[in-house]
């Protein structure tokens, strides 16, 4: 979201930005490395908490804001629980919705769990639709949303990765780890979806660990999510093993300085797929389905399943041939090209005028 309201800005509209600030831990570094500044906390954050006690409170607490607030337009961003929340508060009180990152679709409503609904149901009371690539719109077309509501115009993320590759920096800590890791075939780990947690988790980091006890010319960095579900079973399989470095979480330069001095990444993450094509990083995404079939089908990504044999053989595959590894380095990002936020705040500018006007 940070390059759209750096462009509302520069376009003179008044924005508010409210956190749900569920982690803190990871959302602050993100802030100040993009120069965003959270204006309402709606500090939601309980130990042990579910979806609907997310989402309860986001509604309850939002909807004091929108009272006193009453805002032109409220953008809500990819398919969390928050961002079901935001909608329903604004739909509930008769504000438009503009929904950035729409359209994706996994085609399971159990996978990702709870997003693959959350997404589908903000597309029913959202006003204008911002879509990343033209299949994202066709899916929204396809369930009957209007052709004049849905806009193709890429993924802000990209204008933001972009943005941060121009003057990109690690910290000391990353930069040592870079430098200590040198002439190593670097995998770098994400993994911390829900539909993750368990016997698939646990399978995917042994065959890793294996995978690199075996090779003295591979290491493992994986930035450990703080979920419990994820930081006990890491630290138990991963935490004492020779070349394979847990982390904290990092903030954004961190992270995409750790991506670019990879040889492989790893990941269930949404997000990774989008970015991944502009570092021209290969990616195995541990996930049975993605709503983002374009890393697929650029070469970028391949899909993995949820098999942790699965992943053990497109390692080895990997590891003796490096051809699609090196094949990944000329796919352009089918996800943008790092003008998203400007089309974006374009449209909103034009329709809102419109809207008002009639």
């Amino acid at each position: 979201m940070a390059p759209v309201i750096r462009a509302l800005r520069s376009r003179q509209f008044e924005t508010l930005v409210v956190s749900s600030s569920q982690h803190k831990s990871l959302l602050t570094p993100f802030l100040e490395t993009l120069s965003i500044k959270v204006n309402v906390d709606l500090s939601v954050m309980k130990r042990g908490q579910n979806p609907n006690d997310v989402c309860s409170r986001v509604v309850g607490k939002l909807d004091k804001i929108l009272a006193v607030e009453k805002p032109d337009l409220i953008l809500v961003q990819g398919d969390t629980t928050t961002t079901l929340a935001g909608s329903l508060a604004a739909f509930n009180r008769g504000i438009p919705v503009g929904h950035i990152e729409a359209g994706l679709r996994s085609g399971d409503l159990m996978s990702p769990f709870p997003e693959e609904m959350n997404r589908r149901l903000v597309s029913q009371m959202a006003t204008f639709h911002f879509a990343a690539t033209e299949q994202n719109r066709r899916n929204l077309m396809s369930e009957g949303v209007a052709a004049d509501r849905t806009f193709v115009t890429g993924n802000p993320v990209v204008d933001s990765l972009k943005q941060m590759l121009t003057n990109l920096k690690a910290s000391p800590i990353i930069s040592e780890l870079i430098y200590q890791t040198k002439g190593k075939k670097r995998i770098l780990l994400t993994t911390h979806r829900r539909e993750s947690f368990g016997e698939q988790m646990s399978g995917n980091l042994n065959v890793l660990r294996d995978f690199v006890a075996a090779r003295e010319d591979v290491c493992l960095i994986f930035p450990v999510h703080p979920n419990p579900n994820v930081s006990s079973v890491s630290e138990s399989i991963l935490g004492k093993c020779s070349r394979i470095h847990l982390l904290e979480p990092l903030d954004y330069s961190d992270f995409l300085s750790l991506m670019k001095a990879s040889w492989l990444i790893v990941s269930d993450s949404g997000g990774v797929q989008e970015e991944a094509p502009s570092l021209g990083k290969p990616l195995l995404v541990i996930r049975e389905n993605t709503e983002r079939p374009e890393a697929i089908s650029s070469g970028v990504a391949k899909l993995v399943g949820s098999r942790p044999g699965s992943l053990k053989r497109l390692l080895e595959q990997n590891y003796l041939s490096d051809i699609w590894i090196r094949s990944v380095k000329k796919v352009a990002n089918p996800f943008g090209d790092g003008r998203s936020a400007e089309r974006i705040v374009k449209i909103i500018s034009e329709k809102l005028s419109v809207e008002q006007a009639a």
